[in-house]
């Protein structure tokens, strides 16, 4: 009986040993064929992408003549390629501008081949090789307001100044570039103390036009995406200092009119958060003459006066928007301040800046440097 017992045991053993061999077994060919299946995919997939990079024929001598409207996405531009068989993948396109924080792609009418890459195609339309030259070139300096900009784009465009600037701040007309660039023109721009809503949201640079009289909407389609191209390199910065767009281009924008050539943006940037964290106001003058709408080279005490929300003597925080249009230096600026304790600074006759700590210092520069001048 204990025999037959031990029997039963040893068999019950040798049963559990070989469904063992067996799941081990099971469990083995399963993994090679999940490693297997991994490195084919992932091999392919890089083999695919590898490819779509490359010239359609790099032999091909074939020229096309292909058209970049104004206000192309990326999107857009890589589907009129694939379209014109310049490029094997539209998706491959976008991702790889993505991927290169690419941008900046000049409309026009190009000459190009299936014999390129994609990263000599991205080369040709960033700096803008085009058959036709320029109908219409147009500069937007640093630094400008919106009814300059609308004077800049009026003379280019044979329109009239009222007539852009009316177009410019015109809410329907807003709504629909809000549609357009949903992650840009938040309803921060519609706040009803927002003087212009797109103060501040064109972004000063060159622009070529390829059209006689380009519309005040194609325009403005390629100064936004400007903007949001040179915003996207720094997402990640604007985020983690929880500004948001319409935030970050104000604080641009108060660094923009207060700097000049021989001072460092970021020792301004820090007065003005320096003052927001301790709960002054930012008292920066532009602002007051933004308020007033004129140009003046002095502000005078009566000046800070003016009832409006644009008037940092009045009202601590940023003002309600932009009070003009910011460069990449005032952007980063805004993004990244110097770590000082200064809460004042004043300009010179000379255009220096002097940076101080407390009021008693800074009356005392104001007396040496301005008071004593009159």
């Amino acid at each position: 009986m204990a025999t037959d017992k031990k029997d039963i045991i040893r068999q019950k053993m040798l049963e559990s040993q070989k469904e063992a061999r067996v799941v081990r077994k099971i469990v083995l060919i399963v993994s090679i064929i999940l490693v297997l299946s991994i490195f084919i995919i992932g091999g392919g997939g890089y083999l695919y992408i590898k490819s779509a990079l490359e010239p359609i024929d790099q032999n091909s001598k074939v020229q096309k003549k292909v058209d970049i409207p104004i206000g192309s996405s990326v999107t857009g531009i890589g589907e009129t390629l694939e379209h014109n068989g310049i490029i094997k993948n539209a998706k491959v396109f976008k991702y790889y501008v993505k991927l290169k924080n690419e941008g900046g792609f000049m409309a026009g009418e190009y000459e190009l081949s299936p014999s390129m890459d994609i990263p000599e195609i991205v080369s040709r339309l960033k700096t803008g090789k085009v058959l036709a030259k320029a109908a219409v070139i147009m500069t937007i300096p640093e630094g400008k307001q919106l009814k300059e900009i609308a004077a800049i784009m009026a003379k280019a465009t044979k329109l009239k100044e009222a007539d852009v600037l009316n177009q410019l701040n015109d809410e329907s007309f807003v709504k629909g570039l809000m549609a357009k660039y949903p992650n840009l023109l938040t309803n921060e721009v519609l706040n009803s103390q927002v003087r212009h809503p797109l103060e501040g949201y064109l972004y000063p640079a060159t622009y070529s036009f390829y059209k006689k009289n380009p519309t005040v909407e194609e325009i403005v389609t390629v100064m936004l995406e400007k903007t949001q191209d040179i915003l996207a390199n720094y997402q990640e910065e604007r985020e983690a200092k929880k500004l948001s767009i319409h935030q970050l281009l104000t604080m641009a924008s108060l660094i923009e009119e207060e700097a000049t050539e021989k001072v460092d943006r970021r020792t301004i940037s820090s007065v003005f958060y320096n003052r927001i964290k301790k709960g002054m106001p930012l008292q920066t003058d532009p602002t007051v003459l933004y308020a007033q709408g004129k140009h003046k080279q002095k502000v005078y005490y009566k000046d800070l006066e003016v009832n409006s929300p644009y008037n940092t003597y009045k009202h601590k925080g940023l003002p309600p928007g932009p009070i003009a249009n910011a460069g990449k230096i005032s952007i980063e600026a805004a993004l990244d301040p110097e770590k000082t304790d200064y809460y004042y600074f004043l300009a010179t006759a000379d255009g220096k800046i002097i940076f101080t700590k407390t009021l008693d210092e800074h009356n005392k520069e104001k007396a040496k440097h301005i008071s004593n001048k009159k």
